[in-house]
């Protein structure tokens, strides 16, 4: 059980390692009207993911595994959009975010399906109540910024 915990807890560590470098990529870059606003918005989220790389980092260490937040590590295993550096204004960088939180966010919920198959329950709870409904609020704020298509 442990060792299928770690793997899970892994991938979703570089996922959530590369949702953070995203959103500090947002925060640097981020130019236009809504500047002051988005550039919060970008530094609140960071601050939220950040925690959420804790939760993974730690729970795995806790089962007596090492955590592997190397950037070598995530870029190979992160399975989340690759942000676009051409990214400027506003709105280019809350669909980027929408795009990774959206696939991070799937990624926990399919996290916490495998973990109760595997019969862990605790680690479930970590994706499902730590970091499955933090990643869709951040969501909701994110969009809550872009224009209805």
């Amino acid at each position: 059980m442990r060792r299928q915990a770690v793997t899970l807890l892994q991938a979703a560590l570089s996922d959530a390692l590369d949702l953070d470098a995203q959103t500090k990529q947002a925060h640097w870059n981020v130019r236009g009207p809504q500047f002051l606003q988005l550039h919060e918005l970008f530094d609140k989220l960071h601050d939220e993911v950040e925690g959420f790389v804790d939760l993974l980092a730690e729970r795995i260490t806790t089962l007596g595994h090492t955590a592997d937040g190397r950037v070598q590590t995530t870029a190979a295993l992160s399975t989340l959009y690759v942000y676009p550096l051409e990214a400027r204004h506003g709105e280019a960088h809350l669909r980027a975010l929408s795009a990774s939180l959206a696939s991070f966010g799937a990624r926990m919920r399919a996290g916490i399906a495998a973990a109760e198959s595997e019969g862990d329950a605790d680690t479930a709870d970590i994706f499902f109540t730590e970091i499955s409904r933090g990643s869709d609020k951040q969501l909701w704020l994110i969009e809550a910024h872009l224009l209805d298509d």
